[in-house]
């Protein structure tokens, strides 16, 4: 899911395209393609004769699509084949103010925007993509979003797990880190599974503990999802239309009734979206999985002056992570953390590295590449 800008970044490019100041400068996107580059690899290793070959769906915005199919294109599809990425192109809805009346964006053209990561549902029955999906034989796919630099793509335990307890869909969770942290919670609401969101919870509620001291609601979303390809054709061809629409409240830019646009220093208006975790409630079997969080969750959404889920809290964890899968190899590593950086073509999540690091000391900084 990457139909996000870099607004809040500060980056006027699709979020993919971020780098976060890793020492090979490797984007988001480039990242990801390497690890499922090294995931094939590893497939057709364990079951020779077999081409391991995994299809990428990358849902794209309006104003996204076009810089990122450029982008792939000039970085040569960052060595995967062309035919296995599929972009498609999520829909947009209606901005409105606080009167419930719609926004213009220029005189003669509406003020739209995305709607929302659970635009994936209709996007994918629209674009055709269902339907590639039948054609390709594929029967488990894993959605997530863009912007978590620490993201397993299409991580087999994951996938595997879920396909022989024969769910419908799943989603990675990680422990609440207090109370209040600002991430939704994975729950049963009358009988049903779904993610309430943290703006919804009571303080009372969000504090509860159990005996052991562990947050009652623990349970925090990341987006980060399996799906079966037949629960994706039974959400797109009967539950999409049923799914909830959210409001958000944003600024956004507008025409005023002299035509002149207008970009608000404040919240004036209303976004609506829908939420990727909707469809939770029309599954017959759903699983969470509840995983680590240093090992597979840093998101990337703000500015380094906000200080937290920025480009330097995810080049840290990365350094934290390949740091341990360098000492679980038999490596010692002198000094703090510092910068630490293995290639995704080198290692997918750790494996492999023995015989290259075991009985080696190395001080910051440390670039393990695969050449």
């Amino acid at each position: 899911m990457a139909g996000g800008q870099g607004t809040r970044l500060g980056f006027a490019h699709p979020k993919g395209m971020y780098d976060i100041g890793l020492q090979s400068s490797k984007s988001l996107f480039r990242v990801q393609a390497e690890r499922i580059r090294k995931l094939q690899e590893l497939a057709t290793k364990q079951f020779p004769g077999k081409n391991g070959i995994i299809t990428w769906y990358i849902m794209t915005s309006e104003h996204t699509m076009l810089p990122t199919r450029t982008y792939f294109k000039e970085n040569n599809f960052f060595g995967l084949q062309e035919e296995n990425i599929h972009m498609f192109e999520q829909g947009s809805l209606p901005c409105f103010d606080f009167n419930g009346k719609i926004l213009l964006d220029q005189k003669h053209r509406i003020a739209k925007a995305p709607d929302g990561n659970g635009g994936l549902y209709r996007a994918l029955r629209d674009s055709g993509k269902l339907e590639d999906m039948k054609f390709r034989n594929i029967k488990y796919l894993h959605a997530h979003s863009v912007d978590n630099i620490l993201i397993k793509v299409a991580d087999p335990i994951f996938i595997g797990y879920c396909a022989l307890q024969k769910a419908d869909c799943a989603a990675k969770v990680v422990e609440k880190s207090h109370p209040n942290e600002a991430v939704g919670v994975v729950c049963m609401v009358d009988g049903k599974y779904q993610v309430v969101e943290y703006s919804e919870i009571t303080q009372k509620t969000a504090e509860m503990r159990n005996i052991d001291g562990r947050l009652t609601f623990s349970a925090g979303n990341i987006c980060n999802h399996y799906f079966s390809a037949e629960f994706l054709n039974k959400i797109g061809s009967t539950y999409e239309k049923a799914l909830k629409l959210h409001v958000a409240k944003k600024k956004i830019p507008f025409v005023d009734n002299a035509g002149k646009r207008i970009t608000p220093d404040k919240v004036n208006g209303i976004k609506i979206e829908k939420f990727v975790f909707d469809v939770f409630e029309f599954s017959d079997k759903f699983l969470t999985v509840e995983v680590a969080r240093d090992v597979e969750f840093s998101a990337l959404k703000n500015a380094d002056s906000a200080g937290k889920d920025c480009a330097s809290t995810a080049r840290k964890d990365i350094y934290n992570l390949h740091r341990k899968y360098i000492e679980n190899a038999g490596g010692k590593i002198e000094g703090h953390v510092e910068e630490i950086e293995i290639s995704p073509l080198l290692s997918y999540a750790g494996e492999g590295l023995e015989d290259i690091v075991k009985g080696n000391i190395y001080s910051c900084p440390i670039h393990l590449t695969s050449s």
